[in-house]
């Protein structure tokens, strides 16, 4: 289920204008949370700062592809899976918000 804090726009619980940054730090937290691993882990084996791997899961700041790939790698997951994730999640939230326009 997507949850809209992030963006702050929201109307009956979803997001109205959705950034990318958030559904994929959203994708990289559930990742690593479902793996049972702490952010400091992940941060060590990423070799990026506990802090700033919070905020790109927080989706408060944006990433670059070598950063992106380092945080997948030390998650052991495909970086086209978690764009894969992402675009599932854009397709979910497009889905429920025609539903509500309609």
């Amino acid at each position: 289920m997507f949850v809209c804090a992030h963006s702050g726009a929201c109307l009956g619980g979803y997001a109205m204008a959705v950034l990318a940054r958030e559904l994929l730090g959203e994708v990289l937290r559930s990742e690593r949370i479902r793996q049972g691993r702490t952010l400091r882990e992940v941060s060590l084996a990423a070799r990026v700062s506990l802090g700033y791997l919070s905020e790109v899961e927080r989706g408060q700041k944006d990433a670059s592809s070598e950063l992106l790939q380092s945080i997948s790698r030390a998650l052991g997951v495909p970086l086209s899976q978690v764009y894969g994730s992402v675009a599932e999640r854009f397709s979910e939230v497009d889905s429920r918000q025609a539903a509500l326009a309609a």
